[in-house]
């Protein structure tokens, strides 16, 4: 029988114990595997901190909300974490926040356990899409009557806040969000904290008006550094990066470097992005989707490193789609392994990327993405 998955009523308080990632932390998670892997495989971020990351971070998008998925995903954290990966994307929204309950649970039992520490883990999440609790409602008329009791008679969102009836940018619903991750996941603060989709909006509203609330909401996550419940914080985009210069639903580097300035000084803590880089969503080093303050057109990989911010590559294989029947040329120019190992190569030693997030709910996925940055000498 799966673990029953903590709910918001009964989360536990979090322990003294749980703080950040450190670098002493990391330093020491790092020392324990650096031996078994490529030496490029753990890896500092730009602006260093002297943290340690593990270049394959392990994703918890994928999955039904339910009790067999939480069960593969508590396997497969458990696996990565104890494997070499100390980088753990996630998302409230995820599976109607149980991904994140499933982290929270494995992390707690790991550290109780001594197998791990609180600072040895760097822990990354986002917020923008309004989560489900548990199970999805079952009717669109339930799904209503949650956001009216749970966001909009509670003060955390104005209907005009709302696009598409599930994404937000408010700076009280942001701030309501981060701290019901928090409780989540069963810690005191998160890593990497990222605006989820923030392209999102422009279906809606006009850019200069999304420039208005990602000011505000930058200002409050800048709020959230400056007291310690976020390390850093950044935009995890899906389209806005790779779309060109001009086109409806574009988002620039660059613009949101400038609001971050704004909201935080030249000292911002807006220092990490995530876009998907893969073999066939390679626009962040194809295509010159960014224009920098001379006019010029560049990658997004070349703004990044100009700009000091560390890119995180989502969907490296593509949802699975390309864990076979890559090209023969591909096959060729990445050599032996599996295409799924093939594909996660490419991604990982793009310029600028700091580390992918891939998605892993099978204990043999771990393995086999990890056998694809195993050192021959180890």
């Amino acid at each position: 029988m799966p673990k029953r998955l903590r709910s918001p009523s009964n989360t536990r308080a979090p322990s003294a114990a749980f703080n950040r990632a450190s670098a002493e932390g990391t330093q020491r998670y790092a020392d324990r595997r650096r031996k078994e892997f490529l030496a490029d495989f753990y890896r500092a971020p730009t602006r260093d901190t002297g943290l340690q990351l593990s270049s394959i971070a392990i994703g918890t998008y994928l999955g039904n909300p339910d009790d067999a998925t939480d069960a593969e995903y508590r396997a497969a954290i458990g696996a990565a974490l104890s494997s070499g990966v100390n980088v753990i994307d996630t998302a409230i929204n995820y599976r109607c926040q149980r991904s994140e309950r499933v982290i929270g649970d494995v992390l707690q039992e790991m550290i109780s356990e001594q197998r791990i520490r609180r600072d040895e883990v760097v822990l990354c999440t986002k917020a923008g899409y309004l989560p489900l609790d548990g199970t999805p409602p079952a009717s669109r008329e339930a799904y209503e009557a949650y956001v009216r009791s749970e966001y909009i008679e509670r003060g955390l969102l104005a209907q005009d806040d709302l696009v598409g009836g599930g994404h937000a940018l408010a700076p009280a619903f942001i701030l309501d969000q981060l701290d019901r991750s928090l409780r989540n996941l069963g810690v005191q603060a998160v890593d990497f904290f990222y605006l989820h989709n923030p392209e999102q909006q422009l279906t809606s509203i006009a850019p200069d008006e999304l420039r208005v609330r990602l000011r505000a909401a930058f200002e409050a996550l800048e709020h959230c550094v400056s007291i310690g419940k976020i390390g850093k914080y950044g935009c995890a985009t899906w389209s806005g990066l790779r779309l060109p210069a001009g086109s409806q639903g574009h988002l620039s580097l660059y613009d949101l470097a400038a609001i971050a300035t704004e909201a935080g000084g030249r000292d911002h803590k807006f220092r990490v992005v995530q876009l998907p880089i893969n073999l066939h969503m390679s626009e962040a080093v194809r295509v010159s989707t960014q224009r920098d303050p001379r006019g010029r057109l560049v990658h997004v990989t070349d703004a990044a490193t100009e700009l000091g911010i560390d890119l995180v590559a989502s969907a490296p294989l593509m949802q699975g789609q390309l864990t076979r029947d890559l090209p023969p040329q591909v096959r060729e120019i990445f050599g032996s392994g599996t295409d799924a190992q093939r594909a996660l190569s490419f991604a990982r030693t793009v310029p600028a990327v700091l580390t992918a997030a891939v998605g892993m709910k099978q204990v043999s996925h771990v393995s086999e993405n990890l056998d694809s940055v195993r050192s021959t000498t180890a």
